[in-house]
């Protein structure tokens, strides 16, 4: 069983940045797919970013360009660097793994626990 620890959520106000990372256990190196997925209070979860184990990424239209993903599978981190954020990125975010680079969270079956990212005008 994959397990998944999301950090490095917190408050920023418009046009700040976060960064956030996710630690995995060891069996998460051999995943082919990682990515970060966000949910707002009476809104479906949605996919931001993901991915593979060789590099390739895939990023929801609403990035903008704003969001970068990054993997270490030597350490087994994951890490999402999020720039000029507006109030609508306010959401818990989610760390998860799975074996498809998709943006579609039925695509994953490991999930972190999720750290509130909270975005102010």
């Amino acid at each position: 069983q994959v397990h998944l620890v999301e950090s490095g959520g917190g408050s920023v106000q418009a046009g700040g940045s976060l960064t956030l990372s996710c630690s995995g256990s060891p069996e998460t190196s051999g995943l082919f797919a990682m990515g970060w997925f966000r949910q707002a209070p009476g809104k479906e979860r949605e996919g931001v970013a993901a991915i593979s184990s060789y590099g390739n990424t895939r990023y929801g239209d609403f990035t903008e360009g704003r969001f970068t993903i990054s993997r270490d599978n030597a350490r087994k981190t994951l890490t999402l660097q999020m720039n000029n954020l507006k109030p609508e990125d306010t959401a818990v975010y989610y760390c998860a793994a799975g074996s498809v680079l998709a943006l579609s969270p039925g695509n994953y079956n490991s999930w972190g626990q999720g750290t509130q990212v909270t975005v102010s005008s």
